[in-house]
């Protein structure tokens, strides 16, 4: 199942507000530094440059940027600002490696209302779980059920909404699509 980018990329700026949240590219499968030290791989690497390509080219370049501060997310985010350049704010945060659902959604509280596009880089099953959370019942099945599966590293959840984000509840986010580097391609 594809998704049509002109279309989605035309759906998000019709949101005053638009939500990425991303998996980290691949990683290696372990480390001797244990698993807050793992790095990418070539794959992963390149990964990361394709989805901030892509996002870039859809007018999706984040104003903000909360990057979990483990290694292999760390990696991730190094990659996509080579793309993205000097314009999204970053904030690297221990809490989205190992604070839960309460880490993202603390991001989400302490976002500036002038923020519109916010990136969230963390790792999974936490990230599909919250994304399950904020998506509202006027959401795209389809995406909700690629969701539900849990994201493949380096993929994207697109929301969007009119509120700021620091006034998101739950099931407040249209769910617009879950992107992965296959898409861009």
């Amino acid at each position: 199942m594809g998704v049509n980018l002109k279309k989605l990329a035309k759906k998000a700026r019709h949101y005053d507000h638009v939500l990425l949240v991303m998996r980290h590219a691949k990683p290696e499968a372990s480390n001797e530094g244990g698993d807050y030290a793992r790095e990418l791989t070539d794959k992963g690497r390149k990964q990361a440059k394709k989805m901030a390509k892509g996002l870039s080219d859809m007018d999706l370049v984040p104003d903000s940027i909360a990057c979990s501060s483990a290694t292999r997310a760390e990696q991730t985010l190094d990659r996509m600002l080579k793309i993205f350049g000097d314009k999204p704010k970053v904030d690297y945060r221990q809490s989205l490696y190992d604070g839960g659902l309460q880490g993202m959604f603390d991001e989400l509280a302490h976002a500036k209302e002038k923020t519109r596009v916010l990136m969230i880089l963390g790792h999974e099953p936490t990230v599909s779980m919250a994304s399950q959370w904020l998506t509202s019942e006027d959401s795209d099945s389809d995406s909700l059920d690629l969701l539900n599966l849990g994201l493949s590293p380096s993929a994207v959840v697109v929301f969007g909404a009119n509120k700021p984000f620091n006034a998101w509840q739950t099931h407040d986010a249209e769910l617009l699509a879950v992107l992965n580097p296959k898409n861009f391609e």
